[in-house]
């Protein structure tokens, strides 16, 4: 702790002298606990300036200077602004508006203008970053929200944006309609090797961060889950990627999309229902993560009538508990990815308790929501509370390790250093 004490004052010293001129004096929080995306503390402070984390730990090891706003956070746990791996924000919950007819009737302009209400609701739930995958049929709209976002423009949090998504010829988009008509599908059609170099070059030279492909979809002979992609295709969707220094995330359902994608080097699987004790076994060697989206398909089948707790489990609800239940024998990563935008935003939370509910410990899902997705998109500066990290906290009431239903009560939000929400 003493070389904790002797770095600390050093980093602290040299930024307060690089931003005593332009930035106000900081901020020191003093919460119950704290919860540093690793462990939980009892009694520790949290010192911020600028955006970033300059103190961390028992009051007197935290070198404070004397002008300082002082949060008193009673019967608050602080932690990691939460890290959402599978969003949205152009969706809004299919019990108000069907996807079909979200993407066939309502204009860009319309969605973009509620994507910066899902945008606000996000952050002040204690989502700080989000990586959204797929317009669905916005076109490149996530690229102009994270830039507005990034610049200050509108509230919300860090995005990684996918934009339009990646599918087959006729394997996805709204049903039903008359062949003699194309009607707008929702994402960006491409086969063959030629037009998947093409596709995922354009995708990124309009600010893709990550690429987004459906690796399979409900087209099969009794509209079930089958592969839409050949491995060598979806190989050189991640080839092509890769060499610009992005990853790729795959919709995969059905076991033998998701070996597909594997196979190719994908870094994510979406969903993951079908999957088999041998798929996962191969994910875990592979080092594919999986984010199940469990609160999607709960939210789906009670738009459709199931009433949980009162009527047995659904076959989709089953197989997703079975799915996820696999998964974590096989020791594959979780991604905390929820699908919101299928339920409203704002309520991430869902997720959480539904990882919690399915099997995990409330520590073990909020590791998974901070520095497990840190690690997993590779953001270094984010997902935990330490001297030079940026300061993305969220404070919420009660202690969520031991009851994970807390992390609905956010009384505190922090991004980059500013107060987005105070108690």
């Amino acid at each position: 702790m003493i070389i904790r004490c002797r770095l600390g004052s050093l980093f602290l010293l040299f930024f307060s002298l690089c931003f005593s001129h332009a930035q106000p004096p900081g901020y020191l929080l003093q919460p119950d606990f704290v919860f540093d995306g690793k462990e939980m503390h009892k009694g520790w402070w949290v010192y911020v300036k600028g955006p970033y984390v300059l103190g961390i730990g028992p009051p007197d090891q935290i070198p404070i200077p004397p002008e300082v706003e002082i949060l008193y956070l009673e019967n608050i746990t602080v932690l990691p602004g939460l890290i959402e791996g599978h969003s949205h924000f152009l969706l809004h919950p299919y019990d108000e508006m069907p996807w079909d007819d979200q993407v066939l009737k309502e204009s860009e302009a319309y969605r973009v203008a509620l994507a910066t209400q899902h945008a606000s609701a996000t952050l002040n739930a204690g989502v700080t970053t989000v990586r959204d995958l797929g317009t669905e049929g916005a076109g490149y709209a996530d690229v102009g929200l994270k830039k507005a976002i990034a610049e200050g423009k509108i509230p919300g949090p860090n995005m990684i944006v996918t934009t339009r998504a990646i599918v087959a010829s006729g394997s996805y988009g709204p049903k039903g309609f008359s062949t003699d008509f194309d009607f707008p599908i929702g994402a960006e059609v491409a086969d063959g090797e030629a037009e998947l170099i093409r596709v995922v070059r354009d995708q990124i030279g309009k600010g893709a961060d990550w690429i987004k492909v459906y690796a399979d979809y409900r087209w099969g002979p009794n509209g079930e889950a089958r592969p839409t992609f050949l491995q060598e295709e979806l190989e050189t969707i991640v080839k092509v990627a890769e060499s610009s220094g992005r990853k790729v995330a795959a919709h995969a359902a059905s076991a033998e999309g998701m070996r597909r994608a594997i196979l190719a080097g994908v870094h994510t699987i979406e969903h993951g229902d079908g999957g088999t004790p041998e798929v996962f076994s191969l994910m875990r060697q592979q080092g594919v993560a999986l984010c199940p989206t469990l609160s999607a398909t709960e939210a789906i089948m009670q738009y459709r009538g199931w009433k949980k707790g009162i009527d047995p489990d659904p076959e989709r609800v089953q197989n997703k508990r079975r799915s996820f239940d696999l998964a974590r024998k096989a020791g594959v990563s979780i991604c905390f990815g929820s699908d919101v935008g299928v339920f409203p935003h704002g309520e991430n939370y869902r997720e959480l308790e539904l990882m919690v509910e399915y099997g995990m410990t409330p520590e073990e899902a909020l590791k998974t929501a901070t520095s497990g997705n840190a690690e997993l998109f590779e953001l270094e500066s984010y997902g935990s509370i330490a001297i030079g990290k940026v300061a993305d906290l969220v404070g919420v009431e009660g202690n969520p390790t031991k009851d994970i239903t807390a992390m609905r009560g956010v009384k505190f939000v922090m991004k980059r250093g500013k107060v987005i929400r105070k108690p």
